[in-house]
């Protein structure tokens, strides 16, 4: 900034410090050093304002964040398990005990066992579920507290094995029988019911029901609710050999060539035996049946259902242990 007279004694001052002093600067100098002086303290004193004012303002963004405070997890309460309940034995305890069913009197259409119950609801639809006996019989109870009064067995000439169930319970099923409490002459002739183990039996669907009504003189097979006529004209028991009334089922179903009447059709026996007679044509048995005749209006019969060939033929489609209801 100056020439090189004016630098020339400085710069041998700095580099020799122990040089010997020379001659005072000429007076009129001194004016153009602090001119100099000056200008560098305005030219720090402007970096310094420059730096100032580079730097970024301190603002709360800029701010060291404060920390969060910790949110501590709170567990939720575990819901308290609601126990299982035990489930309640419904009617009457089981029985586990071992019979010998061949020391009871056998259920079947020529027995007459007092110890069977006579059926207490006749006029009740049956459950949809029939029962046939496992292994030789099952035992039978007219109450399954108390002991076993006969046995049902697995199979038998006559049929009359597959049984429709009238009550369930959770180790018992109640169902109706063939056979009698006693003969019309000595006792209670009408159908007949008793208890089995479930334990002894197959159950199976019963699908359908036979609903009678004399008065309406129709006959109908309901599946499901549905109802199917098959008869609207029939014949019945006369007053001295009346049909039995209320709830029995199929026993067995079959053709008798002798019973020219029958004109060759099967016949369908039923469970239930005449309110009346001991027995009828020479046998110990009065057995109901639908079969076909040609007198079949009115009540003409000496207790079974009269039919066309339309509805024999239908009736003997159903499977055994079918339920049959007779109203009035």
């Amino acid at each position: 900034m100056g020439d090189a007279e004016t630098d020339g004694p400085a710069a041998d001052a700095l580099a020799a410090p122990d040089a010997q002093p020379t001659a005072p600067a000429p007076a009129g100098r001194p004016w153009r050093v602090w001119l100099l002086a000056a200008l560098a303290a305005v030219i720090v004193a402007g970096g310094l304002a420059a730096a100032w004012l580079l730097q970024p303002p301190v603002t709360e963004a800029s701010a060291p964040p404060s920390p969060s405070p910790t949110r501590t997890a709170t567990a939720e309460p575990s819901p308290t398990p609601t126990p299982t309940p035990t489930p309640t034995p419904t009617g009457f305890p089981a029985n586990s005990a071992g019979y010998d069913v061949t020391t009871l009197p056998q259920v079947n259409v020529f027995a007459v066992i007092p110890g069977l119950a006579v059926d207490d609801a006749a006029f009740t639809a049956p459950l949809p579920l029939r029962a046939v006996a496992l292994g030789v019989g099952a035992p039978v109870w007219a109450d399954p507290t108390a002991q076993p009064v006969a046995y049902l067995p697995h199979e038998y000439p006559y049929d009359g094995t597959a049984v429709p169930v009238v009550e369930e319970q959770e180790h018992w099923v109640k169902v109706l029988l063939t056979g009698r409490q006693a003969v019309p002459s000595q006792g209670n002739p009408a159908q007949v019911a008793g208890w089995l183990r479930k334990s002894d039996v197959e159950l199976a669907p019963n699908d359908a029901t036979v609903v009678v009504s004399i008065s309406g003189r129709t006959i109908d097979i309901v599946r499901g609710g549905v109802a199917e006529r098959v008869a609207t004209d029939f014949a019945w028991g006369t007053d001295r050999t009346p049909t039995p009334m209320g709830r029995a089922f199929i026993m067995t179903t079959r053709v008798v060539p002798e019973y020219g009447y029958t004109r060759g059709y099967p016949i369908v026996y039923l469970s239930t035996q005449s309110p009346t007679m001991d027995g009828f044509g020479g046998a110990d048995v009065a057995v109901a049946a639908f079969h076909y005749h040609d007198d079949r209006s009115g009540p003409i019969s000496n207790g079974c259902l009269r039919v066309d060939p339309t509805a024999i033929t239908k009736l003997a489609e159903l499977p055994l242990g079918t339920p049959v209801i007779v109203n009035p």
